[in-house]
């Protein structure tokens, strides 16, 4: 569930999970840890929240068809979760808008990187092009395998595209002497347009097949 948004507090750079338990939910809520340091979360309008639970209701359907008809997968679809980074700590996550990831062994058991499948992110319009792509580089960093990004329209308020990002595993061609500027990144490997396609088909990581009637407003 979204926080109220509220006034912003003066706090150091850099916390430690601990210390942000130590905060009112409607503050820690706000907030991501970036390998310690603090980093405020744009909340988006209401549309933002709406559209989210409509492409979480999919998904969800989705996985639950593939798991019917495949047994040995287990599939969880979720919304603002964190995601932890690392083998163990939780001073460095941050909250995708959603995910599907492995079912974990336990209950209420802490998602780390590595469980992660889809990690998607609900641009509003507000959303700069700075946030976005060091969001993308972190979950690539962590070798979260599909990167989703759904933008939202207005006029009427709807969703215009939506892309699916794979993780290179390798890199393409590139000068003598040039080094890349981060270890792994993500690549489209499929786009769709509600103004120019039926829905979102997608073979991956299970059969998608979402009609843009599904995620209407």
């Amino acid at each position: 569930m979204s926080t109220p948004r509220v006034e912003q507090p003066d706090l150091p750079e850099y916390m430690t999970w601990e210390e942000l338990e130590q905060l009112p939910e409607e503050i820690a809520g706000q907030i991501e840890l970036w390998e310690g340091r603090v980093v405020w979360v744009r909340r988006g309008p209401a549309e933002h929240q709406d559209f989210t639970v409509r492409l979480w209701n999919a998904l969800y359907r989705c996985s639950r068809e593939d798991m019917s008809h495949n047994l040995e997968h287990c599939w969880r679809v979720s919304i603002e979760t964190n995601v932890f980074f690392g083998s163990n700590g939780k001073s460095d996550y941050v909250t995708p808008d959603f995910l599907v990831y492995r079912c974990l062994e336990q209950e209420y058991q802490d998602i780390r990187a590595a469980d992660v499948y889809v990690a998607g992110e609900v641009l509003s319009p507000s959303n700069t092009d700075r946030d976005v792509e060091a969001k993308k580089a972190k979950y690539a960093s962590a070798g979260i395998p599909w990167y989703w990004e759904v933008l939202l329209g207005k006029g009427p308020r709807r969703i215009t595209v939506v892309r699916a990002w794979v993780l290179e595993t390798g890199h393409g061609r590139i000068s003598d002497g040039v080094t890349p500027l981060r270890p792994a990144n993500y690549v489209v490997a499929g786009e769709w347009a509600s103004a120019a396609t039926d829905g979102i088909t997608f073979g991956y990581p299970f059969p998608i097949r979402i009609p843009w009637t599904e995620l209407a407003f």
